[in-house]
């Protein structure tokens, strides 16, 4: 049976399945929610239900508390529908936010490379209708015979025509052991997406400091190329922390940015100039020890390197 959710402030009325969750049905019509867990567990996928009969399904009683209940709240990731539904969320819009709907995706593995002694990237080819997204989200991806995804940001700028996701071996962990030690090309993965509301604010004319260490980088990796394909004017200046004794020193891209970009500023952090790779675009890098885990930006757009890492 199918019942219609209708979701203010937006005033937009969506199909919903019975049995079929208030969080999946509204990211597979492209509409966005607020949310994290995604099982029930942190209570930031909450929403007020204006009308309409709802199973709370498996919401934890300390996420939604029975006061909770009574006022008629729900967990979106949990709450499925009984009757045609109306529910308020918490959404402001963003001019910057792509709305993309959820979709699922079968995907051949064309190459696997080592990245790192402990990072493999891993390239994909969708089949059939391609996947769309914004530079910063994420996919689920279903691994050998795990019940539950995992979750890997896109490391692939939206015109590579591949997904490249980097993936970090976790001691003990069953999926990405899978990953470092069975997969094999040619092998085929169910995954869906696109997924999260991590992205670039193309609308803000300042300049952009990224910063990430092992294979966070994945996300501001995508990024940065798409805002170079874009030809976008702003500065960019990327921290990268990395496993290293302590030290700040400048160092060329990696294999990571195929030489497309020229790292020809001072690096205000070292006061160093880093060295130059082969390209037109400008992007300065910083390559600091692991301690560092913040960038922030001076009054002059100066990036400097501040915190410790947790």
């Amino acid at each position: 049976m199918t019942y219609q959710l209708t979701i203010e402030p937006l005033g937009q009325t969506i199909d919903i399945e019975e049995g079929q969750t208030v969080l999946d049905a509204c990211l597979r019509a492209g509409v966005w929610l607020p949310h994290a867990c995604g099982h029930g567990l942190c209570g930031t996928c909450k929403v007020q239900t204006l009308e309409g009969e709802l199973d709370h399904g498996e919401a934890s009683p300390f996420a939604l508390m029975d006061f909770e209940r009574e006022e008629a709240k729900c967990l979106a990731c949990c709450a499925r529908p009984m009757s045609d539904m109306v529910i308020e969320a918490d959404i402001e819009p963003d001019p910057d936010a792509q709305c993309l709907p959820l979709m699922d995706f079968t995907a051949e593995v064309v190459r696997i490379e080592a990245l790192t002694p402990t990072i493999k990237g891993v390239f994909l080819r969708i089949e059939g209708e391609p996947l769309q997204f914004q530079p910063g989200q994420y996919v689920n991806v279903w691994i050998g015979k795990e019940a539950t995804p995992r979750a890997f940001s896109i490391a692939s700028p939206p015109s590579a025509g591949e997904i490249e996701l980097n993936i970090r071996l976790v001691p003990g962990g069953s999926a990405t052991t899978y990953v470092h030690e069975q997969l094999q090309v040619g092998d085929r993965l169910q995954l869906s997406g696109p997924l999260g509301r991590f992205f670039v604010r193309k609308s803000d004319p300042r300049p952009l400091v990224f910063m990430a260490g092992g294979s966070g980088l994945s996300s501001p990796r995508s990024m940065i190329l798409d805002l170079l394909e874009s030809g976008d004017p702003r500065e960019i200046v990327l921290v990268q922390a990395r496993a290293m004794p302590p030290s700040c020193t400048t160092a060329t891209p990696s294999r990571h940015w195929h030489g497309s970009m020229t790292t020809s500023r001072t690096c205000r952090c070292c006061r160093a100039s880093p060295s130059k790779a082969t390209g037109p675009e400008s992007v300065a890098m910083c390559t600091t020890s692991q301690a560092a885990t913040s960038a922030t930006t001076s009054a002059a757009g100066a990036p400097t390197c501040a915190g410790r890492r947790r």
